[in-house]
């Protein structure tokens, strides 16, 4: 899953509440569930697959929603006393630059409009939590199965530092995904797993540059 995919256009469904969960487009209709508290459960042997492991996932919300889903998301934790398996819930910003009768200002900007990103364990009272929260439409993933982050993908959207293990060598060549050299490709001729950086030698100026860059910012070419 890549972050152009996360911005994908997805359908819209109607908003969940804790005591409704219709089935998903294209699915058949949702067996009966038996309730715990106002969550959903699934029936046994349904039960949502997980490893045990806090990973990020990518939460689609309506347009706008995104601060109400996480605040929402946040007070039922608390309510629930879920800390241990839902363990942050962002909203990812950048900031914009804009000028307007000439000044500059500073202004935050949603990086993913529609798109909330949970760190939690999967299991079935988290998944149902955080899928019939009002203002949620889905997890990104398949059915009941929601696809977690990669390192790179985590680290690429600056959400947490994260050691990647970039499987590149000396002499390999690269393309540049970010930055002033983006779209270029070059030969990697340094790697430093430590300070998490490369060495490449790009052609730019009419001559053999070398650049150093971070593993977030190049994808190895097959």
């Amino acid at each position: 899953m890549s972050e152009s995919e996360i911005l994908e256009t997805t359908e819209q469904e109607e908003v969940k509440t804790a005591d409704e969960m219709p089935a998903h487009a294209g699915e058949p209709a949702a067996k009966p569930e038996r309730k715990t508290g106002n969550i959903a459960s699934p029936l046994e042997g349904e039960g949502i697959r997980g490893d045990g492991q806090a990973r990020w996932y990518v939460v689609h919300t309506y347009s706008g929603h995104e601060n109400k889903v996480k605040v929402n998301i946040e007070k039922m934790v608390e309510t629930r006393d879920m800390h241990d398996v839902i363990l942050d819930i962002i909203v990812p910003e950048e900031d914009r630059i804009e000028v307007k009768n000439g000044v500059k200002r500073i202004k935050k900007r949603k990086m993913f409009p529609g798109y909330v990103i949970v760190k939690m364990i999967v299991n079935n009272e988290s998944w149902y939590l955080v899928r019939n929260t009002q203002g949620v439409t889905g997890f990104v993933g398949q059915g009941s199965d929601p696809i977690p982050l990669t390192p790179e993908e985590v680290a690429r959207m600056g959400i947490e530092k994260t050691d990647i293990d970039l499987d590149v060598e000396i002499g390999d060549t690269v393309r540049v995904i970010s930055g002033p050299f983006e779209t270029m490709m070059g030969e990697v001729t340094e790697i430093n797993p430590d300070k998490q950086v490369l060495t490449v030698k790009i052609s730019a100026f009419g001559r053999d540059t070398p650049v150093e860059l971070e593993f977030t910012q190049v994808d190895k070419m097959l």
